[in-house]
């Protein structure tokens, strides 16, 4: 005996909107609030980011440390983690907007590469323990960046 109240499984009856639709809908009003709250909160990081580096850059000229290389590297170090900022934000957006998938891989790898970009140019090998180790985390962010290039290319051919 079949029941017309009933869903297409059958497993429960529908009440018009059930509990779990209207959970289904709070969850997914939720889910779109918090990223928007999320972009807001990467938002105003990033204008923080943006103020400490032009405050940076005048204390080390005010001071003279502005021709210091490691001075330097700081600053660049500090200005990719302003774009990961950015473009974590672009993903943020992307997924608010319900962009297509491919918009936000993209997205991901560019950020991927920025932070992979900035490991290298921050890379030290005197912070490491060995030489050994320093090695190690040389390879391993060689081969990270190897195959972000690889899925930039793949995503850009395709």
């Amino acid at each position: 005996m079949t029941d017309d109240n009933r869903d297409p499984v059958g497993s429960r009856p529908e009440l018009g909107d059930s509990l779990d639709d209207r959970l289904l809908a709070f969850s997914e009003t939720l889910i779109r609030y918090t990223e928007v709250i999320a972009a807001v909160v990467l938002g105003v990081l990033f204008a923080v980011g943006v103020f400490d580096l032009a405050l940076q850059i005048v204390q080390s000229a005010v001071a003279g440390a502005i021709t210091d290389p490691l001075v330097v590297v700081g600053f660049i170090d500090t200005a990719l983690l302003l774009l990961i900022i950015v473009e974590v934000y672009q993903t943020v957006l992307a997924y608010t907007h319900e962009s297509d998938t491919r918009r936000i891989v993209r997205l991901v790898i560019y950020t991927g590469v920025i932070a992979m970009v900035r490991k290298a140019i921050i890379f030290r090998t005197g912070e490491y323990a060995t030489e050994s180790a320093a090695l190690l985390a040389a390879g391993a962010y060689t081969l990270i960046i190897l195959g972000l290039a690889t899925l930039l290319v793949v995503e850009r051919r395709s």
